[in-house]
């Protein structure tokens, strides 16, 4: 009987302290993200530095359109802008404001897999929408793969960027959560046969055999994806707008963006108030992802600032040399996952990210926590140790040794070791685990905004820009997703801005659900995830 009380005493124990914890978070997530660290981890994506890195624009007084952020979803947008006003005959003033170097947020510090979410949440959007919607948003996915390549072509960065095809491989060493998977496959096939056409399932020996994993593997489901240098391309496409667009388009690094004011009857326009002056815009765009509600204080709570770690690895040197066309994900726990792909070129480095694998007390620090100055020290140890235990110890064999490379490592500081860097990110997680894209209305955005108007004109050069009516606009909240997510979104922003979306066809491509609307934002309640999450 005594053993018995002293349990339940426990259990309420932990009950009660769980309780305080989730409060407090709670509370922190109403508190603003502030801006970026000034002296964040760095990223090896992120050497050597693009020579835009500081690109440093004399800030105008005015501008057609304010970009916050450099990112992928900046990026696109700001290239979706231009390009389209260029083709029409217009040059507006297009700035894009970033707190730090160009492209330094979570882009810069991501995994580079362009691997959608697909069987793995199908059934979830069938649920909680209309088949057609499901199916919908899983094409707007699978777009990205070759949409990607598309934009890096067209740019002329392809080689650069580094954007390859690869077979993706999700791994599970759970039984139980392998017939899971399975059982999601076959849903996923039946209604989307074409999509699905590339998904293979493999049970435990073939899969241990072909993947050159550990013994326990229960068994392994593979399908087409790709990967590319996120930091490559972003910079890359920003290189060219800048030549191509020099003297309309204004890339201010170091300038973060310290407040906004909205339209008064003295001032028509917003007037963003940066480190290093104020502009005045019409149009205001939000491209900050993790940082978002900074300046959005209605968002707090919304889209909540998670960090998570990543690595780059050297290989054991028995592995097989196709790896380096393969892209994985190990599900080795209940809760979250690791993944992993590997460089074409140079060593040939692991890439291997753990975002959501931290549970209980880790994962609670991780929420909120915009600090992407260091990494978390418990995830980081996980990474460091657990490759050999995914491809068993006798496939990882000898560990792989540092190349000579005249000094270079020494140079830049990498380890020697098998880790040869460790970094951490900021991530965006929606708490209705979708994007957010489209225009904020004023009680979102927290404040006034002409939202009356059905189209407003811009004076480009003696020639008159029609587009949407002024206001402040969004395109982030990507919960880790953002390679198959955010250029669209932003693309598809571009097209609303410009008051285009007839002439961009996004009745055709762009979910719906993904649209800001004040309904979805009163639902949206940050209750919801953290119950999930601690359950």
């Amino acid at each position: 009987m005594g053993n018995t009380v002293s349990l339940f005493r426990l259990a309420l124990a932990e009950f009660f302290e769980r309780m305080r914890t989730l409060r407090t978070l709670k509370e922190r997530l109403q508190v603003s993200p502030g801006l970026p660290v000034d002296n964040p981890s760095r990223s090896f994506w992120m050497y050597p530095p693009s020579p835009i890195a500081q690109h440093c624009a004399t800030l105008p007084d005015y501008a057609d359109f304010v970009v916050i952020g450099s990112g992928i979803t900046g990026t696109s947008v700001a290239k979706g802008v231009l390009d389209r006003c260029h083709a029409e005959g217009h040059a507006p003033r297009l700035v894009m404001l970033e707190a730090r170097e160009a492209c330094s947020g979570a882009t810069g510090r991501n995994g580079g897999h362009i691997s959608p979410p697909l069987y793995h949440d199908y059934m979830t959007l069938k649920e909680d929408h209309r088949d057609d919607i499901a199916q919908k948003m899983i094409k707007f996915r699978l777009a990205h793969l070759h949409e990607l390549r598309r934009v890096a072509e067209e740019e002329g960065v392809l080689e650069e960027s580094q954007w390859r095809e690869v077979e993706t491989v999700d791994v599970f060493y759970n039984q139980a959560q392998f017939d899971k998977a399975k059982m999601k496959v076959q849903r996923y096939q039946q209604d989307l046969p074409f999509e699905s056409s590339h998904h293979r399932v493999y049970e435990s020996a073939e899969a241990i055999q072909k993947y050159s994993l550990a013994h326990d593997a229960a068994g392994c489901i593979a399908s087409s994806a790709g990967a590319m240098h996120p930091y490559n391309l972003v910079t890359g496409i920003l290189s060219k707008l800048l030549m191509r667009y020099s003297d309309n388009f204004f890339l201010c690094t170091n300038t973060p963006c310290i407040s906004i004011s909205g339209p008064s009857s003295s001032e028509p326009l917003y007037t963003v108030i940066t480190s290093k002056g104020t502009v005045r815009t019409p149009h205001v765009i939000h491209a900050t992802n993790g940082w978002s509600s900074h300046l959005l204080e209605p968002m707090r709570g919304k889209i909540i600032p998670f960090r998570g770690n990543m690595t780059t690895q050297r290989p054991g040197q028995s592995l097989p040399s196709q790896t380096i066309q393969r892209s994985f994900i190990f599900y080795a726990t209940q809760v979250g996952y690791d993944y992993l792909t590997q460089l074409p070129h140079g060593e040939r480095e692991f890439m291997l990210g753990g975002v959501f694998a931290q549970e209980g007390q880790e994962g609670l620090e991780a929420m909120g926590n915009t600090d992407d100055s260091t990494h978390s020290k418990h995830v980081g140890a996980h990474l460091a140790g657990v490759l050999p235990r995914y491809f068993g110890e006798d496939n990882w064999g000898a560990e792989g040794q540092p190349a000579d490379e005249g000094g270079r490592e020494s140079d830049v500081g990498w380890s020697k070791g098998r880790v040869k860097a460790i970094w951490s990110g900021i991530l965006g997680i929606s708490v209705d685990l979708l994007p957010w894209v489209g225009r904020l209305p004023p009680s979102i955005s927290g404040r006034s905004g002409t939202l009356n108007a059905a189209s407003h004109s811009i004076n480009t050069e003696d020639k008159v820009l029609v587009c949407a009516p002024p206001g402040e606009w969004i395109a982030a909240g990507y919960s880790g997703e953002g390679m198959v997510h955010a250029w669209m979104s932003g693309k598809a922003l571009a097209e609303m801005i410009l008051g285009r979306e007839r002439e961009g066809n996004l009745a055709e491509w762009f979910p719906e659900i993904l649209r800001v609307t004040t309904g979805r934002w009163k639902k949206a309640r940050a209750e919801n995830l953290l119950d999930a999450f601690g359950d």
